[in-house]
């Protein structure tokens, strides 16, 4: 394949991990994974690329797919179509089927423009094409295009992460709520996308911004009193009625951001049906419109299940947490009465995960201790 960038000699495909460079180390930057049977192309991106980012190098299918899939996987993935032992596009399929690498970009390189392949490229979920012969600048560009986009995705994931963190230090559960819950729905609404009735709803893109979504599930507790949201026993009638505003509050402040941005994102409206609808129930005895059935957003079922089965196994202040097993029972018990029976169905079925999610986030003793402090003093300065 022809290429205007400079080829070092030619060698046997191979797998290698370039070391950090004083310059990459100094912008502490993203990890760019090249998967490319040509050895001298792979070299040529790699030094093309190695000022700017800490190189990784795999010569076929297997290689990739290893350094794909351990704990530090890359931040892109430039792929060429055609690898021996896997083709590019099936492993394109595979690496957007698995949870731990379905997030990182495909940049694949095309041998010659082709709109088929490149139609085929997105089509298995690349990001962008590369056709040669390329150009240093347009390389570059391309690549810096990707991280930039995966940078500014994180930091407003992190934003959002880090000021519902700080809400909910105000209510009962640790900061780790939040990412298991984070976790549990982004598990559910995977094993969902099987499903024909979910299927074209729960793409990958929808996935990515409901799970980006999930943190701002309970905004509104925000608004509610401290006597009411931080009251240790059971609520009365009245407290309910004041606690169940935090649904309406939510919908209320995403609806004001929406005019001051005068556009609605995705990712914001996503929040917006969760966070108002997450209390409602199947059965149509939920709040706070008494949704029913598949008038309750696809979002809020989804994080209904989570947030419940959370709740759930959990310890707070003033409770003890039940073990998974019983939490799964009275989920399945309010199959077809809280919660939507197909979802109960793929709940019970990846039940494992859950679990596993919950241990790996667990709240640790130091965690509730500061929860404890926290609330005490919150209660007695409160009038």
């Amino acid at each position: 394949m022809n290429s205007n960038l400079s080829h070092p000699p030619a060698d046997a495909a191979h797998s290698v991990v370039e070391p950090r460079t004083p310059m990459a180390a100094a912008a502490n930057t993203a990890t760019i994974l090249i998967a490319d049977d040509q050895f001298a192309r792979r070299r040529a991106l790699a030094a093309l690329l190695r000022d700017r980012y800490v190189i990784q190098e795999a010569g076929d299918g297997a290689a990739a797919m290893h350094l794909a899939t351990l704990d530090s996987p890359p931040d892109l993935i430039v792929l060429t179509a055609d690898v021996p032992g896997v083709d590019g596009y099936a492993l394109c399929r595979s690496l957007k089927a698995l949870a731990v690498t379905q997030d990182i970009p495909v940049l694949f390189i095309l041998s010659g423009h082709d709109p088929k392949r490149e139609a085929q490229c997105f089509e298995v979920g690349g990001a962008d094409c590369l056709a040669e012969p390329f150009q240093a600048p347009t390389v570059l560009a391309r690549v810096g295009l990707q991280v930039s986009l995966l940078a500014s995705i994180k930091a407003q994931a992190t934003t959002v992460l880090a000021l519902m963190t700080l809400a909910e230090m105000r209510d009962s559960a640790t900061s780790n709520h939040i990412l298991r819950t984070q976790n549990y729905v982004k598990t559910l609404a995977q094993h969902l996308r099987r499903h024909p009735k979910f299927a074209p709803l729960l793409t990958r893109s929808y996935v990515a911004r409901l799970c980006q979504s999930v943190p701002l599930h309970d905004m509104g507790t925000i608004g509610v009193p401290d006597r009411v949201l931080l009251k240790p026993g059971s609520l009365t009638p009245g407290e309910f009625d004041i606690m169940k505003t935090h649904a309406v509050l939510a919908l209320e402040a995403m609806e004001s951001a929406e005019k001051t941005l005068g556009a609605t994102p995705q990712f914001l409206a996503i929040a917006k049906e969760m966070a108002y609808s997450h209390q409602e129930k199947w059965d149509g005895t939920g709040y706070p419109q008494g949704l029913f059935g598949d008038q309750i957003p696809v979002s809020a079922r989804i994080m209904a299940i989570a947030d419940v089965y959370d709740a759930l196994i959990s310890p707070r202040v003033y409770k003890d947490g039940v073990p998974h097993a019983q939490a799964v029972q009275e989920i399945f018990q309010s199959r077809g009465g809280h919660f939507d029976p197909d979802m109960v169905d793929a709940f019970i079925e990846i039940q494992d995960d859950f679990e596993a999610i919950a241990r790996r986030f667990a709240d640790t003793d130091l965690d509730l201790e500061k929860k404890i402090e926290y609330l005490a003093n919150a209660i007695a300065e409160s009038p």
